[in-house]
Parts: structure tokens; C-alpha cells; sequence
């Protein structure tokens, strides 16, 4: 398990060997999801459309059914 500590100004430094498998360089954007208490650390793409979806963060409506039904709009 790899750890890092949170600073008083809730800062923490991204321990080298996530920096590297996630090829982070300074500058590089990070999300942040939070799934089942867990917190899912991933690097931004350029393409940064599915951000932009404001229904993104609603679990009730990330379904195969609801995705066939809202494809069109």
C-alpha cells in the first residue's frame, strides 16, 4: 500500500509511483470520484467532455436502460 500524508493546509504530495503509472507531469489535471467511500485519483485527458456532463455525477441515472433512453438527446 502506498501512503502520503495531508498537510494542515490539507495538501498532500502523489507518492512517485503514482505519478509515474499515471504518467502525471507538473501542471497535469487530476479528477477526483468518489465510489463506495473509496476515491478514485485519475488523470484528466484532453477530451474532457464527459466532466462537462452535469448529469455525470448522478448514480441513479447511470444505467444501461437510462443511457438507451437519453441517447438521443
Amino acid at each position: 500500500m502506498i501512503v502520503s500524508k495531508l498537510t494542515s493546509k490539507a495538501q498532500t504530495t502523489i507518492p512517485k509511483p503514482i505519478r509515474a503509472a499515471l504518467e502525471l507531469q507538473p501542471g497535469d489535471e487530476l479528477a477526483y470520484e468518489i465510489v463506495d467511500g473509496r476515491v478514485i485519483l485519475t488523470k484528466v485527458q484532453e477530451d474532457t467532455t464527459l466532466l462537462d456532463d452535469p448529469f455525470r455525477t448522478f448514480e441513479e441515472w447511470h444505467s444501461e436502460a437510462d443511457t438507451a433512453a437519453y441517447a438521443d438527446l
